[in-house]
């Protein structure tokens, strides 16, 4: 069976930056291997793009450069916010929480959410980096492709796999 839309692929993947003998980012050999489904834009477009077709056995590597991945590094995207938008619902600041690398959920006036890594506290102001921490890296992958397999229905319908194509409420 081919990887295809409404498929769940099951694989093993090694994720550096650059090229093989790059960083190691993450990989998942000696762990849990990556269960998705394919087509429903769990993934990023291009890394199922690189493994369309491919069947049980097949191994694979690519590269995705930023703009086929998690975009360019935006120097927009990193911004210096109020004091006063980190006040708590008790009124209060808590510094303790403003601290280098913490991340941040945020929200605009439209219901929008953003994650952001808190940069630099400062005394009036907090400087929060929105970009995604994959933004600006050069993306190599590569694998074994385990098991595929058609999704069920109830997989489809909530969006995830289930282990073993599983029902569950």
């Amino acid at each position: 069976m081919n990887i295809q839309k409404n498929h769940v692929v099951t694989l093993h993947y090694r994720l550096h930056e650059d090229h093989n003998g790059g960083e190691l980012i993450e990989e998942t050999f000696g762990g849990e291997p990556l269960s998705f489904i394919f087509g429903v834009g769990m993934m990023l477009p291009m890394f199922e793009e690189n493994l369309e077709s491919k069947v049980t056995g097949d191994t694979f590597s690519f590269i995705l450069q930023p703009e086929d991945a998690y975009g360019e590094y935006e120097d927009d995207a990193v911004v210096e916010l109020s004091i006063e938008t980190f006040r708590g619902a008790d009124g209060e600041i808590d510094r303790t929480q403003l601290v280098e690398g913490t991340p941040v959920n945020m929200q605009d006036q439209e219901g929008r959410m953003y994650s952001g890594v808190i940069l630099e506290p400062k005394m009036e102001s907090v400087v929060v980096d929105f970009n995604h921490p994959m933004s600006g890296r050069v993306l190599h992958f590569s694998g074994d492709i385990l098991d595929i397999r058609p999704a069920t229905e109830s997989e489809l319908d909530h969006g995830h796999v289930h282990p073993g194509g599983l029902e569950h409420d």
